[in-house]
């Protein structure tokens, strides 16, 4: 009987390889599913508009110019010679689209005229100027 009671307890152990399995997968699992922003943030100073309206408009594109005279089509940058034939394809894939123009107010008005140019031209009747109370 004394045999039973000499014998020392095994110390207990805390075995971390599933600790770091359960750790890594959480890490997984955190950026999988984090949210990136765009890395093509634009800094637009929108225009000024007193009358402009409250509601939030959705709109299926969005073409930006920025006061160096950029054109973005859905935060992308696009040469002058390829955002008709983005807007043509937009169109032709939903001719029910609403169009975004966001321009910085330091841009010159005939970048506005040539968005609005192209637009016409893919066959959007309008697009809305979103802009700042």
């Amino acid at each position: 009987m004394s045999s039973i009671f000499n014998r020392t307890r095994r110390r207990p152990e805390l075995n971390l390889v599933p600790l770091i399995d359960v750790l890594v997968m959480l890490i997984f699992f955190a950026f999988v599913t984090m949210q990136f922003k765009s890395a093509t943030t634009l800094n637009l100073n929108l225009p000024k508009i007193e009358t402009a309206g409250k509601e939030e408009f959705k709109g299926n594109i969005t073409i930006s110019v920025d006061k160096d005279g950029s054109l973005y089509f859905n935060d992308h940058v696009v040469p002058d010679d390829q955002l008709g034939d983005l807007l043509v394809a937009a169109h032709n894939g939903n001719p029910d689209a609403h169009i975004l123009l966001k321009i910085d107010e330091t841009s010159q008005v005939k970048r506005l005229t040539f968005v609005e140019d192209a637009c016409r031209k893919a066959g959007f009747d309008g697009a809305s100027l979103q802009s700042r109370q």
